[in-house]
């Protein structure tokens, strides 16, 4: 039990000087009168606001393999919205669990010996429920639903599979899930038409449950945003865009533009950011969508067929292969680490198709890239923006030199962009990391401190706190966060992570409550 005293506290809406208990998980302004078992914190000069939530992530199975996956609550990071972009390993059956391992190795890095027979996205939460250091929400991932109810095929499902796929999503929400989550240009999902998304997203139409989405980004930002408004407004639900930026001057005021004058006006809206003008995805996000249409087991033996590689070298052609650089490969051949594509190839000696379907095979398909690209501070107009709020998108492998966004996303804000570039100020940057995703997640008594509230909570300096990943050497935690509760438990203190079995198991699976 503590005592947190001299702190400035930010409530979720205003700051207020307040000396607040925290007890049995959750925070009371009201103090007991016998202080005896508690312990006092100082707080001089601090800020203490509720916990970060990161609204795009992807450590569904990093939290599985690691109960104590500390460097996120090191940053302050208190819950992690999982199974983004239409893809995670729930809901699964007996037929696809082993494609969506596969799949997901150099997204998640779970292995087959890892499944212990899971199935429903309520099964795979309680596999993290009070076992983990996080907390942990969940979306319903379309592709794992199209998958179980329609296979890997491209073609248009029919009655039967659309009714048992809004029956499935009907379920996942009803376990607890935030909305349905779509990547438009992962597996299955690719062969998905707006009419299809459309008929997902009527089940749960008239809700406050979200549409979250990875958009159709080959369409053009702003035509890929407008498929995901017309989604939303045809089947009457809320829309989320995952991972939303540019960092071409003209481009953002147009799609800002578009947001403002239409998108706010058409549908519910709202969109995350990272601060960062670099992206991260798998090598196999290029490969052309026809790579897919027999599951991801299949696709190792179709990637050589002359048709795939004529047009895998069409899309590569519209890469800029200098700025993809190699940070994780299933061999652990530390070797190909830090070197981008463009010397990949030529070092091979062959056409970059060629090469790098040979590198896909040699690695069984699992390549993480980061393409460091971009100046950062041309993201700051997403992150000032009104409906915006803060999602890492942080994709974690062990010593791997990953996309800084993993270590760095919360500080970033806070620092950099809050003193350098003065984009934000405390209120809405601690808005943006809190309370708006909590309110738009529907997790309730979270991104708040008030009487009662689960004592999430990150104590910083708000002059000291700063980010120091970079593309060089991104696993590299901030500075200025000291504590941090998770369900009333500390579970770092004084900077440093904590590892008992109570810190270990604090995390619970909220459940949405829209």
């Amino acid at each position: 039990m503590y005592i947190v005293e001299n702190a400035r506290i930010f409530t979720g809406e205003k700051f207020v000087d307040q000396v607040i208990a925290i007890s049995n998980g959750k925070v009371s302004f009201i103090l007991p009168s016998d202080l005896t078992n508690y312990k006092v914190i100082e707080g001089k000069g601090k800020i203490l606001a509720p916990g970060f939530i990161d609204v795009h992530t992807h450590t569904d199975g990093w939290l599985l393999k690691n109960p104590a996956f500390n460097l996120k609550t090191q940053q302050g990071y208190t819950t992690e919205v999982l199974m983004a972009d239409g893809i995670s390993y729930a809901p699964v059956n007996g037929q696809t669990w082993k494609e969506w391992i596969y799949y997901l190795k150099s997204l998640n890095g779970l292995d087959s010996d890892n499944y212990t027979g899971w199935e429903s996205v309520a099964d795979y939460m309680r596999l993290l429920d009070r076992k983990t250091c996080m907390n942990t929400a969940a979306h319903v991932p379309y592709a794992n639903v199209r998958t179980i109810c329609h296979g890997w095929s491209p073609d248009k499902p029919g009655f039967e599979a659309t009714k048992n796929m809004q029956a499935l999503i009907q379920e996942g929400l009803s376990h607890g899930a935030v909305g349905l989550s779509t990547g438009l240009e992962y597996v299955a999902e690719c062969f998905s038409s707006t009419e299809e998304i459309i008929n997902a997203c009527r089940a749960f139409s008239g809700t406050k449950y979200l549409y979250v989405t990875h958009i159709r980004y080959p369409l053009g930002l702003v035509e890929g945003l407008m498929e995901a408004v017309e989604i939303g407004r045809a089947a009457n639900v809320p829309v989320h865009i995952s991972h939303l930026k540019c960092t071409d001057p003209g481009l953002t005021e147009k799609v800002l533009n578009y947001i403002d004058r239409v998108a706010v006006h058409e549908v519910d809206f709202s969109f995350d950011v990272y601060p960062y003008a670099a992206s991260s995805t798998m090598l196999h996000y290029l490969l052309p969508y026809e790579i897919w249409s027999a599951g991801p087991l299949a696709a190792k033996s179709k990637l050589l067929d002359p048709a795939i590689q004529e047009k895998f070298s069409l899309l590569l052609a519209r890469e800029n292969l200098d700025a993809a650089y190699i940070a994780w490969g299933a061999s652990s051949n530390t070797a190909l680490s830090g070197i981008n594509l463009s010397e990949y190839i030529r070092h091979a000696n062959q056409p970059a198709a060629l090469a790098l379907s040979e590198l896909l095979i040699e690695e069984n398909f699992s390549v993480l890239l980061v393409f460091r690209k971009g100046n950062d501070d041309l993201v700051a107009p997403f992150v000032a923006h009104k409906t915006s709020m803060i999602g890492s998108d942080g994709i974690y492998f062990p010593g791997a030199n990953v996309h800084p966004r993993m270590y760095g996303s919360s500080a970033k804000i806070l620092g950099d962009y809050r003193r350098r570039l003065k984009v934000l100020d405390l209120e809405t940057a601690l808005k943006k990391l809190s309370t708006y995703p909590a309110r738009r997640f529907g997790l309730k008594g979270r991104g708040v401190i008030e009487e009662g509230s689960a004592a999430d909570l990150v104590l910083f300096d708000p002059v000291a706190i700063q980010d120091h990943a970079s593309y060089d050497d991104s696993c590299r935690l901030p500075s200025g966060i000291e504590w941090v509760f998770v369900n009333g438990v500390p579970v770092v203190m004084a900077g440093e992570a904590l590892s008992s079995l109570e810190q270990k198991t604090a995390g619970c699976f909220i459940q949405a409550q829209h």
